[in-house]
């Protein structure tokens, strides 16, 4: 974006004087710290008749449309713009690049419209990156495609802001080709472009491409590093953003809130404990502000890890937490064998100021499911419905079809799949195959089979488990079918693996695998 010098200064060579004439827009320099304080001195402004001049008013608006106001309030100043009688250059861009920054991003769209019609003012280089903006935040890339041309036709296709802010909306959209024929176009980018970039293929999956752009950047900054992080870690890739992690440190760049998190979910993904704890003493030494979604991925972190303890020391210091947080501590009580701790902290939930959500029933059903208690999965799944309004999503009619299912009660599992609003996903139908080999009931089994690969004939699960509740009844020769017919369609089933932390770093092993350095080392003793 331009500078605030050249954006949100009016442009007059007698603006100091003007201010310095009128004590009252002197306190709007420098004494204005709020929106209270503006309405303050606004009142006033109007009583005197200064806010019919267009520099006080282009003062006033200029504190509550952009971020110069702390807590800027984007209706307000709407209301001091459309009091004006001739907006002027400045004041149209200001209210534009206002509304692109706000939840209401489709206003900027209507009022550049506005300005272009209705208008005796016309847009010059500073309006559109705004405009651009909010067709991004918007998604709609193919719209800003036809101010895109307007901006060929005006030959303002080179202007640096308005090719990064083109880039940023084509990559940030998906539209990966229009992005980076315009960046393969310019030999002369900066790295405002390259982030934009990195960051649109991290989005979309193509992280290897991404990374090897970083690779080659001429230069970069913090936003690169996190941009970079953050990809590695969406696309799954978590040893590459612990390996990055280091290379930062190396570097001396700082990490963004939002990069930790993204480590500690990486950690928590890999079960890196050591990691997980060097990054919770950094944030602890670089004093990082514990906002509810750092501490809700520091207690997630722990309990993936199995640190029980330590992710309760977290949960229980804090004394405001986010509902994410409840969530993650009775997740991770539930899944490491503290299932009645985690119905007791969903009802401790229940008693204080925040209200469970869909995820909360997700974990106190899991409780249940892993304690086998069928009664009390039941009530929950009935609260949300009935107490909460939550309408049960896939994610939560799986959970109670996991309870009924290792409960051995497959037909009232059957049933409340028959029932579902919405299509069983995979999931539900493996966990419902998986129920059936447990207590050989081979008839459910052959329809959850048939609807698992109805869902993808190439999913291997569906006829792996088939053939299990095959062999798990004694029918043998239709198990051996099952196998048979996985070869005939050249079906694999994918090998196993599992990771482990040894002295900070993390090792991954496949089942039947001998690919991993430390192989013939480990079978020789």
């Amino acid at each position: 974006m331009p500078p605030c010098s050249c954006f949100c200064n009016p442009p007059s060579t007698s603006i100091t004087k003007f201010i310095s004439d009128q004590p009252i827009l002197s306190m709007l320099e420098t004494k204005c710290k709020t929106m209270k304080d503006l309405k303050t001195i606004h009142a006033h402004l109007i009583k005197t008749g200064l806010a019919k001049d267009i520099i006080v008013a282009s003062r006033v608006l200029a504190f509550c449309a952009t971020s110069r106001g702390c807590d800027g309030d984007i209706n307000y100043a709407y209301l001091v713009f459309a009091n004006i009688e001739k907006p002027n250059l400045f004041t149209w861009n200001t209210i534009i690049r206002g509304f692109s920054q706000s939840s209401a991003p489709e206003k900027a769209i209507s009022l550049f419209i506005d300005m272009l019609v209705n208008s005796s003012i016309s847009p010059k280089r500073l309006t559109y990156p705004s405009v651009f903006k909010a067709y991004t935040q918007l998604g709609l890339a193919r719209d800003g495609a036809q101010l895109h041309g307007r901006i060929v036709k005006l030959d303002l296709e080179f202007d640096p802001f308005i090719r990064n802010s083109v880039i940023h909306m084509y990559a940030n959209c998906g539209l990966l080709g229009d992005a980076r024929k315009l960046f393969d176009e310019d030999k002369d980018l900066d790295v405002v472009a390259w982030n934009s970039i990195i960051m649109g293929l991290a989005r979309c999956g193509e992280v290897d491409e991404s990374s090897r752009l970083f690779g080659k950047m001429p230069m970069r900054n913090e936003v690169s590093w996190n941009s970079m992080m953050s990809g590695y870690v969406r696309n799954g890739k978590w040893m590459e953003a612990l390996d990055l992690f280091g290379k930062m440190q190396e570097e001396k760049i700082m990490p963004s809130e939002f990069t930790l998190v993204s480590l500690l979910n990486a950690c928590a993904k890999l079960g890196a404990l050591e990691q997980g704890e060097w990054i919770h003493d950094y944030i602890t030494k670089h004093k990082v502000d514990l906002n509810v979604i750092i501490i809700a991925a520091l207690v997630d972190m722990y309990c993936k890890c199995g640190d029980i303890q330590m992710a309760r020391q977290v949960f229980e210091a804090v004394p405001r937490k986010g509902i994410s947080c409840w969530n993650s501590m009775m997740l991770g009580l539930a899944l490491n064998g503290f299932e009645d701790e985690a119905i007791e902290l969903f009802s401790r939930l229940e008693s204080s100021h925040l209200k469970p959500d869909s995820v909360s029933f997700i974990g106190v059903l899991t409780a249940c499911n892993h304690s086998g208690q069928v009664d009390k999965a039941r009530k929950y799944f009935s609260s949300m419905k009935e107490t909460y309004k939550i309408q049960p999503s896939v994610e939560q009619y799986g959970c109670m079809v996991d309870v009924l299912g290792r409960a051995g009660r497959m037909e009232e599992a059957a049933e409340l799949i028959r029932s579902m609003p919405m299509s069983p996903d995979a999931i539900i139908w493996g966990s419902l195959l998986a129920a059936c080999r447990n207590h050989r009931n081979i008839g459910i089994a052959k329809w959850a089979a048939e609807n698992l690969i109805e869902l993808d004939e190439n999913e291997t699960s569906g006829y792996v488990l088939m053939s299990n509740v095959y062999a798990a009844s004694g029918v043998f020769e239709k198990a051996m079918q099952q196998r048979i017919e996985m070869k005939n369609k050249q079906i694999e089933k994918q090998p196993g693996c599992s990771l482990i932390e040894v002295n900070g770093e993390v090792h991954e092993f496949s089942a039947g695998g001998m690919l991993h350095s430390q192989f013939q080392e480990c079978t020789s003793h």
